[in-house]
């Protein structure tokens, strides 16, 4: 891995999954470039915008979403969960890794998990490298 690399993250979260006050603290100790895009819903997310954020540089793709069951609008999450398969399945197909993109579901009360989802997927990333794609 080249000396320098800072990894470029997207995330995208659910309004009621994740608070963006979270990362303040995070983005002073962990060198990585995070891009949070924020979404009323999870259901919002679409396959054709996973795949722009890899086109836009990014190493990784994080979706936060609400825990199953707590969707506001019923089946947010579980729309989110079904194209981010998807994508993670052509992602495989083409070589970029499916690892490379991730869905979690947390409430805004557990204020643990952002830091260790992050971590989870910088380890992940130290493996497979920058974006081969860019």
């Amino acid at each position: 891995m080249e000396p320098n690399y800072k990894p470029k993250i997207a995330l995208f979260h659910c309004i009621n999954s994740f608070n963006e006050g979270l990362f303040l603290p995070l983005n002073g100790r962990v060198d990585v470039a995070l891009n949070v895009i924020r979404l009323a819903c999870s259901s919002m997310i679409k396959d054709i915008v996973l795949l722009k954020a890899f086109e836009a540089g990014a190493d990784a793709v994080l979706v936060m979403v609400c825990p199953e069951g707590q969707c506001r609008y019923v089946e947010g999450n579980i729309r989110a969960k079904k194209r981010t398969q998807w994508v993670k399945s052509l992602l495989d197909e083409i070589g970029l890794d499916g690892r490379r993109l991730s869905i979690s579901h947390m409430s805004l009360q557990d204020t643990d998990a952002p830091e260790q989802i992050i971590q989870e997927t910088l380890a992940v990333l130290n493996d497979l490298g920058p974006n081969p794609a860019v």
